[in-house]
């Protein structure tokens, strides 16, 4: 990977330091999504939860991480990027800290939605922050995002069953992420400090997400993003529960779920390094969709032949698809801030899409008896996906991302 160690060359002496802060702010951002999955038997025999009630401990963090993404530009605005950095992180230590009081399944849902509204800004601040700090390294820089995401979620699926496993409680093994989460609200509160940040020189945060939604470019990114990161929600949610339903433990099957996230996260880093000199991402895009076509279709027709060989085909899909979406987003605009709020508005529209793919598979379980018409929906949706992707010709940004006549393009 020449362009990321070219980025550790860098003679900025503050480099290493916002690469640490990126990795263990991400990591926080879905350990309290993955860890349910596996404990959800306990969940359920404690608090009477059903499977359509136990989707809203993902559903309702996805629509939340949504519509506050939305928001994100207008706060990072208001605020500054130092104070919103440490608001969204102590949402989400207080979601994981409460969840030690969660043996009613309403005191579980609210610490759900604090969750989802802290990660809606972190995640939608950080793809802007990487583009400003590390112009020349985008790519790689995307790449330890990603990666990071999917590491932080193979650690709750595997470590939460397993602190379970050791004799603490369901609660207590969901509330230990809330320590990671302080480590990193402190990293971040002293990085952002001694960096240059982002000033927002005209830039109009509500004028220009408007004619940002204006764009169709946009809503297409919604779209897409949202059809494909439906399968990460889905496998979240029930990955876990449908091998245990086919006699896995749940540590067995939160180790699944960790192995997917693993195989994400080496092919989150992998695949931006991979494109970094290549303009055209949508052949890429192209090979981890067949990789998820490929792991959904073993799920619903095969799910006993290779397990694990499955999960690790639809982790290389999933996180390489999601890495190489994210720096799309990015490449459609050059000015850090804007690239940022398209960032943002793509992954708010397509995470409340997103939000409704657990609830989906919720809803076919009841109507079916079983798992196998939820992965044929997500085996649909890769499919139209594939198509969506067709239109992401680099050559076609400038003409697709065109502010109104009389708005000039600011330079960073």
């Amino acid at each position: 990977m020449p362009c990321f160690m070219a980025m550790l060359r860098s003679p900025r002496p503050s480099i290493l330091l916002w690469l640490a802060t990126v990795v263990l702010i991400t990591l926080n951002l879905r350990p309290f999504l993955t860890a349910i999955g596996p404990l959800s038997p306990a969940i359920q025999a404690q608090t009477g939860m059903g499977l359509e009630a136990l989707a809203w401990l993902t559903l309702l963090p996805m629509a939340l991480i949504g519509a506050g993404t939305w928001l994100t530009p207008a706060v990072q605005h208001r605020l500054g990027a130092r104070p919103a950095m440490t608001l969204a992180l102590a949402f989400i230590a207080a979601g994981c800290a409460l969840r030690l009081a969660g043996s009613q399944s309403a005191v579980l849902i609210v610490t759900a939605a604090l969750c989802g509204v802290g990660v809606a800004l972190a995640q939608g601040m950080l793809p802007g922050l990487i583009k400003f700090q590390t112009p020349g390294h985008v790519a790689p820089m995307m790449g330890v995002y990603s990666a990071a995401l999917m590491s932080g979620g193979a650690l709750g699926a595997q470590f939460s069953p397993l602190a379970m496993q050791w004799g603490l409680s369901w609660q207590v093994s969901l509330a230990l992420w809330t320590w990671p989460v302080l480590l990193a609200l402190w990293l971040a509160w002293h990085t952002l400090g001694t960096m240059p940040l982002p000033v927002a020189a005209g830039w109009q945060s509500g004028s220009d997400t408007t004619w940002l939604l204006q764009r169709r470019r946009t809503w297409l990114l919604m779209l897409a993003f949202g059809l494909m990161n439906g399968g990460y929600a889905t496998m979240v949610a029930w990955l876990a529960p449908y091998y245990q339903a086919r006699g896995w433990s749940a540590a067995h099957s939160g180790l699944l779920v960790a192995v997917v996230s693993v195989a994400m996260a080496s092919a989150a880093l992998a695949f931006p390094a991979l494109v970094a000199r290549h303009p055209d991402r949508r052949p890429w895009i192209w090979l981890t969709l067949v990789c998820q076509a490929a792991g959904f279709a073993a799920l619903a027709w095969r799910p006993d032949a290779a397990p694990m060989a499955a999960a690790v085909v639809l982790g290389v899909g999933l996180g390489g698809c999601f890495a190489l979406f994210m720096l799309v987003a990015l490449d459609h605009l050059h000015h850090p801030l804007r690239a940022g709020a398209l960032n943002a508005l793509m992954q708010g529209g397509g995470f409340m899409l997103t939000a409704l793919a657990p609830w989906v598979m919720a809803r076919l379980h009841r109507a079916t008896g079983g798992f196998h018409a939820g992965w044929l929906v997500q085996l649909g949706a890769v499919l139209v996906v594939a198509l969506l992707v067709a239109r992401f010709n680099p050559g076609h940004y400038d003409k697709a991302m065109r502010p109104p006549a009389g708005q000039v393009m600011p330079v960073p």
